[in-house]
């Protein structure tokens, strides 16, 4: 897959000299698009549960590549990105995502990214206030971020959606210094963001909420345990909790409740259970459920294209059964797995949001973990030693050529 997205990218924007992750150069706009690309396909990048968004995956490639341009700073780098992404948290986290109602169609990673991402180039460029308002106004020009990559199945592109918003915002920010004057009122005008795309515009305590600036939002996301969409992950920990019992009682009946926002992974039932690509597997309850069962953790080196064909997580797959009964909410499905055996119930397992929280040490070993995946696990512990020093360019580039 990031092979394609590299060919197509070079295709459209040809070479230039914005470095990619990995190796390689490209010109902006593909570099934007690449990394962005890159950071996700794996489903294994950062998430703020209550916004439902990965900042990470947009603002830091649009950054990176705006930054090339202008040779930013380390320090203006680690700026841009922690500001951008404040903003793409609080616009989650007003909006209060859940499996129905305003926000529930789109990405919005995507739909979100466009106006951060900008924000964060545009930093990086060192443009004005105004230039940085016209960059907002310019990258809603371009917003879309329609679900149904996620919702219909046969699809690997669910893999890449964080990108085009990435690609956007940097395109939105270069105009903006061009002289190019967006809309000021791109988010809260007549025919802005949250009128349009969630259907009315914000209510007073959720614009008190954009500038309260007591409360730092980027200070919630975390890192993901598993390669997979973050919507799976408490059905991941529930189903390795009852592993053991489930793998004793081989007939038991194995049933999930579900609320739904959850609900949206395991439709339509017969596909989530028998997916076609491996973004369709990361993105289903019951194989995900099923994989965890029966494979137990689900890493990096696992959880593959291979995984499609094991004929015992499929068998597994079929076996769970989806109850939609539990109440919806922002943040973490609060999933529950009960096996039973005629009218004896075996085992109960109740999610807990506290498994899902990775700590510095833990952290650590999942970067470790995916530069050995990438090939340049000799030089993780020293990549990491750099970042926690704010040495980012130095950092990326000990991960481009995996050595000083």
């Amino acid at each position: 897959m990031a092979a394609r997205v590299m060919r197509a990218q070079r295709d459209a924007a040809g070479d230039g000299a914005c470095k990619l992750i990995g190796g390689g150069t490209a010109a902006p706009m593909a570099a934007a698009f690449v990394n962005s690309a890159l950071i996700h396909i794996l489903d294994y990048d950062d998430i703020h549960d209550a916004g439902r968004l990965h900042p990470g995956t947009v603002v830091l490639p649009a950054v990176l590549a705006a930054a090339d341009i202008a040779g930013a700073t380390d320090r203006v780098i680690e700026d841009a990105v922690a500001l951008s992404a404040e903003l793409m948290c609080k616009l989650g986290v007003a909006c209060a995502p859940r499996g129905d109602g305003p926000g529930s169609e789109w990405f919005l990673t995507q739909v979100f990214g466009y106006a951060a991402a900008a924000v964060g180039a545009g930093l990086a460029l060192g443009l004005n206030e105004q230039q940085l308002i016209s960059a907002i106004g310019l990258s809603y020009m371009q917003v879309a971020g329609g679900k149904e990559a996620g919702f219909g199945t046969g699809s690997n592109a669910r893999s890449i959606y964080p990108a085009f918003a990435a690609q956007g915002g940097l395109q939105a920010a270069l105009m903006a210094r061009a002289g190019v004057v967006g809309p000021a009122s791109a988010l809260d005008g007549a025919a802005g963001l949250f009128r349009i795309y969630f259907g009315a515009q914000l209510a007073r305590a959720r614009r008190r909420l954009l500038t309260d600036f007591s409360r730092w939002q980027y200070r919630d996301v975390q890192t993901k345990p598993w390669p997979s969409c973050r919507l799976s992950h408490p059905y991941i920990a529930v189903a390795l909790d009852a592993r053991k019992t489930c793998l004793e009682h081989p007939d038991a009946r194995i049933r999930v409740a579900v609320n739904a926002s959850a609900a949206r992974l395991c439709r339509p039932i017969a596909e989530r259970r028998r997916p076609l690509t491996l973004q369709d597997a990361k993105y289903s309850i019951p194989f995900m459920t099923a994989f965890a069962l029966v494979r137990g953790d689900p890493g990096l080196t696992r959880l593959d294209d291979l995984a499609l064909r094991d004929t015992a997580v499929l068998d597994m797959a079929m076996r769970v059964e989806i109850d939609e009964t539990l109440a919806d909410k922002p943040g973490h499905p609060m999933a529950v797995l009960t096996l039973e055996q005629g009218r004896r119930k075996l085992l109960t397992s109740r999610f807990r949001p506290a498994v899902l929280t990775m700590d510095a040490g833990q952290t650590q070993g999942k970067f470790e973990d995916c530069l050995a995946y990438a090939g340049v696990g000799g030089s993780a512990k020293r990549v990491w030693k750099h970042l926690m020093q704010g040495k980012v360019r130095l950092a990326l580039r000990q991960i481009t050529v995996g050595d000083d």
